[in-house]
């Protein structure tokens, strides 16, 4: 049913078959509807978007820290490996040290050990050569002692530190005034003393020579020389082995008598013989009859 006259016209184009105004409006609000409705779903989307990308610069910021964060982590565990490297190696070293340490204290141990034995050894041993040598020093003594004795009954025989001295003077040998010759009397005196010295073994034999006062000290201790000399000579006769026996000059010095009288003088016409143990070092040989 036709209301008014806007009513028919539309009518009219419905059954002509163009859309009237309403349909048009009704087209539009749709349109404007389903435009609205983009927008805002477009709004929408762009706020979820903005959201998105918030929480997409948040992850990308969470993720730049983690991976910082992971850097930091490796390098940390770079360091740490580091470090534990350097200690295995401190640790190897130092275990490798010990070692050396233990074996270095266990040969110094045994070394300190040989060498406690060796002077252990070494002083029983030089106690036992003290023991053999005070007792050859005492063997020594005691014979020398015998042969002072039994020299005493042929000449004048005194001890010394290393030995004994026979002093051959006016009483047992007589040299005439500027000579060297051996009286016949002398040789007799000479043989019983080879005949004791030859039974000795392992001593030496000094023979030393003087002279009186008259004179020069030159020609003097010349003279002595020749005087000792012929003594040594008559004892390697009489079978004295030459190899132990030693001469030496001393001229007119050492007399064994003061002034200038004939019998002074004969006393100091001399020979003195010294009788060491050969063991003894030369400097400390007996000189000039001391």
């Amino acid at each position: 049913m036709i209301v008014g006259t806007g009513l028919v016209k539309p009518a009219k184009e419905e059954s002509s078959g163009t859309p009237d105004h309403s349909v048009r409006r009704k087209r539009l609000l749709l349109a404007v509807l389903g435009l609205l409705i983009l927008i805002i779903s477009a709004g929408l989307l762009i706020v979820r978007l903005n959201r998105l990308e918030q929480q997409i610069a948040r992850l990308d910021d969470q993720v730049e820290r983690n991976n910082r964060g992971l850097q930091d982590a490796e390098q940390r565990s770079e360091a740490a490996l580091h470090r534990a490297s350097q200690a295995e190696s401190s640790a190897r070293q130092a275990a490798q040290q010990r070692d050396e340490a233990q074996k270095a204290q266990a040969n110094s141990e045994q070394k300190a050990q040989a060498a406690q034995k060796q002077a252990e050894s070494a002083q029983s041993e030089a106690i036992a050569a003290q023991q053999r040598a005070e007792q050859f020093r005492k063997q020594r003594e005691d014979e020398l002692g015998r042969l002072q004795q039994v020299l005493s009954q042929i000449a004048d025989t005194r001890r010394t530190a290393i030995g004994l001295i026979m002093t051959l003077g006016n009483n047992s040998i007589r040299f005439d005034f500027d000579k060297a010759t051996l009286r016949p009397e002398n040789r007799e005196v000479l043989s019983r003393i080879a005949g004791v010295l030859s039974a000795l073994k392992g001593y030496g034999i000094y023979v030393y020579g003087y002279a009186d006062d008259r004179g020069s000290d030159e020609y003097n201790v010349k003279l002595s020389e020749r005087r000792a000399a012929a003594v040594r000579d008559y004892l390697v006769q009489a079978g004295l082995n030459p190899g132990i026996i030693t001469t030496k000059g001393y001229g007119k010095s050492d007399p064994r008598a003061t002034g200038r009288s004939a019998a002074a003088r004969a006393t100091n016409r001399r020979v003195e013989i010294g009788i060491v143990d050969s063991s003894l070092r030369y400097e400390e040989m007996p000189e000039q009859g001391k």
